[in-house]
């Protein structure tokens, strides 16, 4: 695993809304950012701003970072004049700022030779092992640690330590910054020899889990043990309390400024790493802005260039579920295209690596390598920013279900049923994608809400008993509960509720994993007679494309991410698809209008076939948005 770390690489990330674009309802600048990096140095702020601007990169994050540097944790007046002047600067030219700052991590630099340290000064402080190691790591142990410094991991529940935190939030909100990007924060389970550790079990820890449990995490929890319901009672509490962390960085930045964002960055996605580092993005979404995902998996080194088709997949399918954890806010994605890989050009990766985010309506951040700054091909990153510049409402503006088919993520089940729940959770996303079928992903926090008439539960083993009563509340209204695999719902069988044996989702996960194209002729359809048949609007492409469809701004909308082709290491430039179709009824009078990734928009007319309207899609190689269009329009 890699973290994004702008501390080694003096990284910058720039991002804003597009001046002049409008925002949809309940919408902000966070919706419409095009991000980028640079390197800051005060005495070149002017051509920091020029380039930015140059390249279509709207905004500047500036790599300040003052609570995760101890030097500035304990004076921040330099940085905090920095902040004030580059937010003035900014802010000159409309652009919006916002500085980046660590979670729980600190650095001393050159701690070898000073008398200081967060090591030397405040031991207490730092997260640790059950066996009491700290979380003291050096050069070595990260690509950001230089020789001589320094790194160190600290427990939240260090009041003392959170008390000049929140303190130094205050104050970098008050400098007119518009958001804070906080770094990782996480319980140190990531560095080589803590993976399993489920830190952290300092005093200050163990004194909030007794506080809150009546239980001593060291001796009464069977740490590692899924089934222990102390071990259970241990996961959430990780979670809810970096999710409380995070609350408060908010709500202290907002008491100066009324106004200003907080975005984390967070690696773990919809897996299991979630429950290790105790920074679940959907537990954390409601109390924060938006989140930048350093979203991190699949094949060889998680860069574009070396990606399957099957990882493809499941990357779509991961950035959906964070659209909907995000109920609105903005998502945006921190991922690699290229790192030197000889046999792909850097260019033709990165483009299908926007191409495949903005299909999803995630906002595309280019960085070279595994680092935050700079650029793997600048040129191509404006060409890329410049495109988007025109054609951001397009991909940005809200999207609402229409006739969705629900699929449902459990959290309890990915926390405690890990290896159960996402094969089978991801498998079915991924069924729904390549038969080009709309689907809604639904959640605890979504599920009262849910309107489409038949909800799947892929292998979801646990479930609370309000979870439980709007289950069966749903069935009752009419509509088709699936219930695929495991079984926690406790309703017997019914025309309204369908048991199946087994999950064709895990199934289908299992098939694409042993052979990505034998597995993609024979899509489960068996399942798919169980879902009901919506007519309204119909896609017909090659089960290599993924498609998302969605009403925006009142039109349906279709967005087609195509993997066709791909083979990691050598060639990252789709196969054009060349025989997608969309249809219609016929008595619906209406064009298509069509905008293929990187080209430009087009009107199609439809052809009467029998009683559907028919639009022939034009060739389009990493993606494309096609959307009816009625009457005169």
């Amino acid at each position: 695993m890699r973290m994004a770390k702008a501390l080694f690489t003096c990284a910058v990330l720039s991002s804003v809304l597009l001046m002049g674009a409008p925002a949809g309802p309940g919408q902000n600048w966070t919706h419409y950012v095009r991000i980028g990096a640079y390197g800051l140095e005060e005495n070149r702020i002017d051509d920091l701003i020029r380039d930015a601007q140059a390249t279509h990169v709207y905004g500047i994050e500036v790599d300040n970072d003052i609570p995760g540097r101890y030097e500035s944790f304990v004076d921040p007046t330099a940085k905090l004049a920095a902040l004030r002047e580059v937010s003035k600067k900014a802010h000159a030219i409309d652009n919006k700022v916002y500085v980046y700052i660590a979670g729980t991590e600190c650095i001393t630099a050159n701690a070898d030779k000073s008398p200081h340290s967060m090591v030397k000064d405040h031991p207490e402080w730092l997260q640790r092992k059950l066996n009491g190691d700290p979380a003291v790591f050096t050069s070595g142990a990260a690509f950001w640690i230089r020789p001589g410094d320094e790194d160190v991991w600290i427990s939240p529940y260090a009041m003392p330590w959170r008390k000049i935190y929140m303190e130094r939030v205050r104050q970098i909100a008050a400098t007119g910054v518009d958001g804070i990007y906080v770094d990782i924060p996480y319980w140190m389970t990531h560095f080589d020899g803590w993976e399993d550790s489920w830190a952290s079990f300092d005093d200050f820890t163990i004194a909030a889990f007794k506080e809150q449990t009546g239980l001593d995490a060291r001796k009464e929890v069977k740490i590692g043990d899924f089934s222990d319901p102390g071990f259970r009672k241990w996961i959430d509490f990780r979670i809810a309390t970096l999710t409380a962390f995070m609350k408060e960085i908010r709500d202290q930045a907002r008491s100066v400024n009324p106004e200003i964002m907080v975005i984390p960055e967070i690696y773990p996605g919809i897996e299991q790493e979630a429950t290790r580092v105790g920074a679940d993005v959907y537990d954390m979404y409601p109390v924060v802005d938006a989140i930048a995902h350093e979203y991190e998996f699949g094949s060889g080194d998680h860069t574009a260039s070396a990606r399957t088709q099957l990882d493809w997949f499941l990357y779509q399918a991961g950035m959906l579920s964070f659209r909907a954890f995000a109920q609105g806010k903005a998502s945006w994605i921190l991922n690699y295209s290229w790192d030197g890989d000889k046999n792909v050009n850097a260019g033709e990766a990165m483009r299908t690596l926007a191409g495949s985010q903005l299909m999803v309506g995630a906002n595309f951040w280019d960085a070279p390598g595994h680092s935050m700054g700079g650029s793997n091909d600048k040129a191509v990153r404006t060409e890329i920013f410049s495109w988007i510049e025109k054609h951001d409402k397009v991909f940005f503006r809200p999207r609402s279900p229409m006739h969705p088919v629900g699929v449902y993520f459990s959290p309890a089940s990915r926390n405690f049923d890990a290896s159960r729940f996402l094969p089978s959770y991801r498998g079915t996303l991924v069924l729904l994608l390549q038969k080009h079928i709309e689907f809604q992903v639904v959640t605890p926090r979504t599920l009262a809400q849910f309107q489409g008439s038949s909800l799947v539960l892929p292998d979801v083993s646990v479930l609370s008993a309000e979870e439980q009563s709007l289950l069966k509340k749903y069935a009752a209204g009419g509509n088709r509960l699936i219930v695929a695999g495991a079984d926690a719902t406790g309703l017997a069988a019914s025309p309204q509720v369908v048991h199946l044996e087994s999950s064709p989702g895990r199934t289908h996960f299992a098939g694409l994993e042993k052979d990505f194209a034998q597995a993609t002729q024979a899509l489960a359809p068996e399942f798919f007679r169980l879902l009901p048949q919506d007519n309204s609007l119909t896609v017909e492409a090659s089960p290599y494309v993924a498609a998302n469809i969605a009403s925006v701004d009142g039109k349906p909308h279709v967005f087609l991410a195509n993997f066709g082709g791909i083979v990691p290491h050598q060639n990252v430039k789709p196969t054009p698809e060349t025989g997608a179709r969309v249809s219609v009824p016929a008595t619906r009078k209406c064009k298509l209008k069509f905008l293929p990734f990187l080209g430009e928009e087009q009107t199609v007319s439809g052809k009467v076939s029998g009683d559907r309207r028919v639009f022939q899609l034009p060739a389009f190689d990493r993606g494309a948005v096609a959307w009816i269009v009625d009457g005169k329009e």
